[in-house]
């Protein structure tokens, strides 16, 4: 009955790192974190219809191509 108190402290301590390591494995990487802030209604409901992968994938061709414009405007 004593040892409760002592195992309860050790379990809340243990959990507590458990949430540190999750909490800075799920935090919003750099770049996403950007696309979000910057990304229009239209773009958001695109990613979800179209999941994900296929929407970044989509949104990095758009950046590439409208470079190559600017690069060939610039030229």
């Amino acid at each position: 009955m004593a040892l409760f108190p002592v195992v309860l402290m050790l379990f809340a301590l243990g959990m507590e790192r458990v949430e540190h390591r999750l909490s800075k494995l799920l935090e919003p990487d750099e770049e996403v974190q950007h696309y979000l802030d910057s990304a229009s209604n239209a773009e958001v409901k695109e990613l979800r219809k179209l999941g994900l992968p296929a929407g970044v994938a989509r949104k990095r061709k758009r950046r590439a191509r409208t470079e190559e414009l600017d690069v060939a405007r610039a030229s």
